[in-house]
């Protein structure tokens, strides 16, 4: 669909059985430039008859591709891998212009995907099974197969990796997939698909459908054909599409919310955590389900770490992130400042106090200014509620185990931070940390080999790694006599 000798933003369209699907004659939306609220395109929305041809198409394709050679997915897993890489520059261009993400963010996620291409590739090579110990004359095995038929719901904030993601471990195990990205940021989740076509992927094997969120959800997963469920979102919905699996008794990834705490301690170097913790906030303009959030600072350098920190959030440079002195670029769509502002708001009607930012930019786009609340109090609702924007809250603690105790208080256990230089008290805090991702005087925590998954109303099972390979397989056990 997309032209990649041309460098502008693309016709939109859905992938539907070996087919692109324009706009003509269907219900559609607006795709908007979040740095200056100018239309994108249009963007075409599913009829329930194209969701019955989706299914049609996913159900014929797992067919085919579960008896696929392996080796023939991986190599068409590479060929894609391959091709992000080439078209590097057009596909991060079209990501800043529809999420506003700054240009080297859309760039380093361009490559992370043809990453984690890369490594499923290769590792479905290693599907093992077991044989297991039996008289002579008589044989079990047990073995792994493909799940079946995915329908995968990939969200807006990394609208280049989180299609990857639904797309890369069932197609490396032989499932079919039927993807339902963002309608915020679709010609990124085009340009993911476009590849794998492009590489080889039969027709049948990957479709891409746009729509109104409840009726595509609600379409596809009252189908006997969908065999799995791998939903990226909010708590809220994760738990309204596991109740509607429940029904057919589909398989079920949840990545889900979180409100990621930070434990500060006296003896951390605190230059250090102020470079990473800043730097990892305005991240997607704080728009990540792992972005540091709550603050819990040892009180003998707590006011030290918020002056710095507060310096370092007020120079941040904010802009359209297609510019290259932009930091931080804008939120995705007209809905996030006005809930950021809300949640500012009612901290400080709490008490809590503004150290830098707490407003909307009065400019074209959605830009809201990096923020930082102190003294915030355990009532308001920033402190109980995931912000998914530029602004952190901080808090002072005296020991260990009230850090802790404030890391653990929320039912999300996505990830958490912790900053020290005591060894032992960094082992400690992994064991006492309840988060499915853990960082230790970093704040990276994605890798295409390491699992992403969080824990508690954060979700169940993983992405990334042999694990979220393994969650696109069911296991069979044969007895033979």
């Amino acid at each position: 669909m997309a032209d990649y000798e041309n460098t502008g933003y693309p016709q939109l369209g859905m992938y539907i059985d070996g087919e692109w699907l324009t706009a003509a004659g269907r219900r559609t939306q607006t795709v908007i430039n979040p740095a200056t609220g100018d239309a994108l395109g249009d963007l075409p929305l599913a009829s329930a008859a194209d969701l019955d041809r989706a299914l049609e198409a996913a159900e014929r394709g797992f067919r085919l591709w579960r008896s696929t050679p392996v080796e023939e997915r991986a190599r068409v897993l590479r060929g894609a891998a391959q091709l992000l890489r080439d078209r590097i520059d057009i596909i991060a261009a079209n990501a800043t212009r529809e999420e506003g993400k700054t240009l080297l963010e859309t760039r380093i996620e361009t490559m992370a995907c043809a990453g984690l291409f890369d490594f499923y590739a290769e590792e479905a090579k290693r599907n093992y099974g077991r044989v297991l110990v039996r008289p002579a004359g008589t044989r079990s095995i047990v073995t792994r197969e493909p799940v079946g038929p995915v329908a995968a719901f990939a969200p807006w904030n990394f609208p280049i990796h989180n299609p990857g993601r639904k797309l890369g471990a069932p197609i490396a195990a032989g499932c079919s997939v039927i993807l339902k990205p963002a309608e915020e940021a679709p010609a990124s989740a085009m340009a993911v698909v476009q590849a794998l076509i492009d590489a080889g992927c039969p027709a049948d094997v990957c479709q891409l459908v746009f729509g109104v969120p409840d009726e595509v959800s609600r379409h596809l997963l009252a189908s006997q054909v969908i065999r799995k469920v791998s939903f990226t979102g909010s708590t809220a919905v994760g738990k309204h599409l596991m109740k509607l699996a429940a029904d057919t008794m589909k398989r079920t990834t949840m990545e889900l919310g979180g409100h990621a705490p930070v434990l500060i301690f006296d003896d951390c170097d605190l230059d250090k955590a102020v470079d990473l913790l800043a730097t990892g906030k305005v991240r997607n303009a704080g728009q990540v389900c792992v972005s540091p959030t709550r603050f819990y600072i040892q009180e003998g350098i707590h006011d030290r770490f918020v002056a710095a920190y507060t310096q370092r959030m007020a120079a941040v440079q904010v802009g359209d992130g297609l510019l290259p002195d932009s930091q931080m670029g804008p939120m995705a769509n007209p809905r996030r400042p006005a809930a950021i502002a809300d949640l500012v708001a009612d901290a400080v009607s709490h008490g809590g106090v503004i150290g830098t930012g707490g407003e909307r930019i009065d400019r074209d786009g959605f830009f809201f200014q990096p923020t930082v609340l102190s003294n915030v109090p355990l009532s308001a609702r920033i402190m109980n509620e995931e912000p998914f924007g530029p602004v952190v809250v901080t808090s002072p603690f005296r020991t260990f185990d009230e850090a802790v105790e404030q890391a653990n208080r929320l039912p999300f256990g996505l990830a958490a931070f912790a900053f020290t230089e005591n060894g032992r008290q960094a082992n400690l805090l992994g064991s006492a940390i309840e988060a499915g991702m853990i960082g230790i005087n970093t704040t990276s925590l994605a890798a295409a080999d390491s699992p992403f998954q969080g824990i508690k109303e954060s979700g169940h099972g993983s992405e990334d790694g042999p694990e979220g390979l393994a969650a696109c397989y069911v296991t069979k056990s044969i007895h033979q006599v």
